[in-house]
């Protein structure tokens, strides 16, 4: 896991000092100031020059498997994407997948296309 931001690294250890929500932050801060990655990611706005705030969950081989993209009015909710995770995790565990609302410690689903609309 890590956190991509336009920000210079400066930016980055201020805001690792002074703020406490950061101080929790256990993965590594990426400064992205070319845009290069954001641009290679389709998340930047090239005419502000700054990037759409945007969650990507990929997984290990290296698959998309959520994308997110927020405007810029909208909070991220981290609960929800950590129900993604924990979700796409069961999958791999089991093989059945996750309903809306479903949290862990709840049973799966069959994937299975005569399932679609019963659950």
């Amino acid at each position: 896991m890590l956190a991509i931001s336009t920000d210079s690294i400066y930016s980055h250890k201020i805001f690792a000092e002074t703020s406490p929500s950061a101080r929790t932050v256990w993965y590594p801060l990426l400064s992205d100031r070319s845009h290069s990655i954001s641009n290679q990611y389709g998340v930047l706005r090239k005419e502000l020059g700054i990037p759409y705030r945007a969650t990507f969950i990929i997984s290990p081989s290296g698959r998309v498997k959520y994308v997110s993209l927020y405007p810029p009015e909208v909070g991220r909710n981290v609960a929800e994407v950590i129900r993604i995770i924990q979700g796409l995790i069961y999958e791999e565990m089991t093989g059945q997948g996750v309903p809306a609302y479903w949290k862990p410690g709840m049973t799966g689903i069959l994937i299975d296309f005569k399932n679609v609309g019963k659950i």
